[in-house]
């Protein structure tokens, strides 16, 4: 096998079988299809080891055989995995350019939005052209109650999983943060109908942010597109216009993703 060697010695005690379907799985990673005698021969192991190892990977989804063959490939669960995995990579190559020219048509910073447990990672970010602007916060976590970009993501959540995520409460990081999860789940409420999430001063006195959900070719949302601005610079009859460009930016980098 020619796949990456270990990250340093071996545990103390290490699980030989887990290690073995571990192997073999890497071993999907060089050879689109593998027989029982090919993951023998790679794990050394007995043939009959080599089978068992497989059906339990089989039975969880993460290789399938093929009926005809015999063969052994990739299997939904594994796919899935893989495609999890670069989603956020995928989403947020693609988005740059849309980024880019949403922010140059309001001269308002634009920034994109992942779930990362309970928090809103700001995964890019491109910031206005205009002297006294919202700061690019690629990089940072906050709590997604808080910010426009995680609330839309989160109105997307069963209630079960939401409650979930919050056993203890909502932190307070301004006086205008949501004060508890019921209210939360009202607001959430309303922005599913409504289509869009703001923030009004939640993380920062004097950050205005609205935002819309970026969806995948299945139309499960992904990651959140949001403009931000000081406070002082939005009015009221901005929204509409702000949500409707962000809304076609939205639309169009949802056709570009695959």
């Amino acid at each position: 096998m020619q796949n990456e060697e270990p990250v340093g010695p071996p545990p103390p005690y290490l699980i030989g079988s887990v290690d073995n379907a571990l192997q073999l799985l890497l071993l999907l990673n060089e050879n689109s299809e593998l027989r029982v005698r090919d993951v023998a021969r790679e794990l050394d192991v007995a043939q009959s080891t080599a089978h068992r190892i497989l059906a339990t990977l089989a039975w969880r989804g993460f290789v399938v055989q093929d009926r005809g063959s015999k063969t052994y490939r990739a299997g939904r669960v594994l796919v899935e995995i893989a495609l999890e995995s670069i989603k956020e990579l995928d989403v947020r190559r693609k988005a740059r350019g849309h980024m880019e020219r949403l922010s140059r048509k309001v001269h308002e910073t634009v920034n994109l939005i992942v779930l990362e447990d309970d928090g809103a990672r700001f995964i890019d970010g491109v910031e206005g052209d205009q002297m006294v602007r919202v700061a690019a916060r690629t990089g940072t976590l906050l709590p997604a109650y808080a910010t426009s970009g995680g609330k839309i993501l989160l109105a997307q959540l069963p209630l079960g999983q939401l409650r979930a995520l919050y056993p203890n409460g909502l932190r307070k990081l301004t006086k205008h943060t949501t004060p508890d999860l019921a209210t939360l789940e009202a607001e959430l409420k309303t922005i599913r109908k409504r289509g869009y999430a703001v923030n009004i001063g939640e993380t920062q006195i004097g950050l205005w942010a609205v935002a819309v959900a970026i969806r995948d070719k299945a139309g499960r949302p992904i990651a959140g597109l949001a403009i931000a601005t000081p406070t002082s610079r939005m009015e009221p009859s901005d929204i509409a216009v702000r949500v409707q460009a962000l809304r076609e930016s939205a639309e169009a980098l949802s056709a570009d993703l695959l």
